[in-house]
């Protein structure tokens, strides 16, 4: 059976592509690739599918593209039946042990193979460890189906890549890893992807590579996130700024550029788990990746710590105190909620018996009240603060003057009663010592 047809039928309009998973990462690709071709867009969620035949966009990712957009929307799985280049992008977290939670994948696998056609090329994009693709997920395709992979369909693997929120490194302009079972099917994933993204893709031998290529450069930026805040935690600790710190690092030429902060999210705060697990398989133990985590994994409960030491040296009972948290979402200018650590810092005040008030106009309340237990309010309707802490950098935070900042406090309070605790050091140095206020910073 011939497989490279495939692109000049779907250039043609003689085909359809088909998306499995209309997330953060599934919409904005279905989007793009329905500018040229012909695109099914499937999702298990029935209201999100709703939402965007409706125009809307949860996700914030393709904005009012999603009015305009070709992409057939449906929650219907025998739709998958139409199409021959199938694209999956479902979830892939970790479970509460931090182990790989492959039952999003798996699932997804199970629907395509119920509904696959012969001579269809099917694509992961899902975050998972090397090996994943064709261990796990082939032979699920294949009982389902009753179709051989390489005989009657094929598989390929893409990472990935799509940053939330940026606006600036978007899916066209991002280098795209592609990789197929054989040369084949390689070749033709990689024209099919060649479609949308401009800045090129890269070919690598295997599926495997490709699914290596994924975790490993997450688990890079984890660590090097990780030696920063570790940095952080010195530097509070020896009572200087940490931002100067770095300021000054970074006139050399080669300094990375990374800073501290909270590292949550799908992508960086998850996949060093899939990467340490898939080693430990292997009979060897992490002596970096793991010890990294546990310091990211650390960092909200160090800054809930950080915001108690000021109200105490301040004189306040923080028990007492009103504490108003500024932002839930794992990044800034973004809805997505997915693994914030925000949620470490709530849970640490709790444990002081301080219920914070929350606010982010980013995120959707009710996914934070049913994940989080946490009720967001509205800015107009926050209460005045004892505590502030700035722990997202979204525009309207961090485009906040002093003034605007002193008026969230307590009127009574003196000046330096006044805590800020600036998570990422939006606000500058001068103007905090300029307004009086008692701050900290990351």
């Amino acid at each position: 059976m011939k497989f490279n047809n495939i692109y000049t039928n779907l250039i043609s309009g003689a085909e359809k592509l088909a998306l499995v998973g209309l997330g953060y990462v599934g919409m904005p690709i279905a989007v793009e690739f329905a500018k040229h071709i012909k695109v099914i867009g499937f999702d298990i969620n029935s209201r999100r599918v709703k939402e965007y035949k409706n125009g809307m966009d949860a996700t914030n990712e393709v904005g009012s593209a999603i009015k305009s957009t070709t992409v057939e929307f449906t929650d219907d799985p025998s739709r998958l039946r139409e199409a021959k280049f199938i694209v999956v992008a479902v979830p892939t977290p970790v479970r509460d042990d931090n182990s790989p939670d492959l039952r999003p994948v798996e699932s997804a696998s199970r629907t395509i193979g119920q509904n696959l056609m012969q001579g269809a090329i099917v694509v992961f994009e899902s975050t998972v460890y090397p090996g994943v693709t064709e261990d796990i997920c082939v032979p699920i395709i294949e009982k389902e189906s009753g179709l051989k992979c390489g005989v009657d369909w094929k598989v390929g693997y893409s990472p990935e890549r799509i940053n939330p929120g940026d606006r600036v490194h978007t899916l066209t302009n991002i280098h795209k890893v592609v990789s197929g079972m054989d040369e084949e099917s390689a070749v033709e994933i990689k024209k099919v992807y060649d479609i949308i993204i401009k800045a090129g893709t890269f070919m690598v031998s295997s599926i495997k590579t490709a699914e290596a290529v994924k975790v490993v450069e997450n688990s890079q930026r984890d660590i090097n996130i990780a030696f920063m805040n570790e940095i952080a935690i010195i530097c509070d600790r020896l009572g200087i700024d940490t931002d100067e710190v770095f300021a000054g690092m970074n006139t050399k030429w080669n300094a990375l550029g990374f800073k501290p902060g909270l590292v949550g999210g799908h992508c960086i705060g998850v996949d060093p788990y899939y990467l340490t697990n898939v080693a430990e398989k292997l009979g060897y133990h992490s002596q970096i990746i793991l010890n990294g985590r546990q310091v990211n994994d650390s960092m909200g409960a160090f800054v809930a710590d950080a915001a108690i030491r000021e109200m105490i040296e301040a004189g306040m009972a923080p028990k007492k105190a009103t504490v108003v948290i500024f932002g839930i979402t794992f990044k800034e200018n973004c809805p997505d909620t997915r693994n914030s650590k925000v949620v470490d810092i709530i849970k640490r005040l709790r444990e002081y018996e301080i219920d914070p008030v929350v606010t982010d106009s980013w995120a959707d309340a009710d996914i934070a009240r049913k994940e989080y237990g946490v009720e967001l309010v509205t800015y107009n309707k926050l209460p005045k603060a004892d505590c502030v802490i700035v722990a997202v950098g979204h525009k309207e935070y961090r485009s906040m003057s002093m003034m605007q900042l002193k008026n969230l406090f307590k009127a009574e309070l003196e000046e330096r009663e006044r805590i800020l605790i600036d998570v990422k050091s939006l606000y500058r140095m001068d103007e905090l010592k300029a307004s009086g206020m008692r701050f900290w910073r990351l």
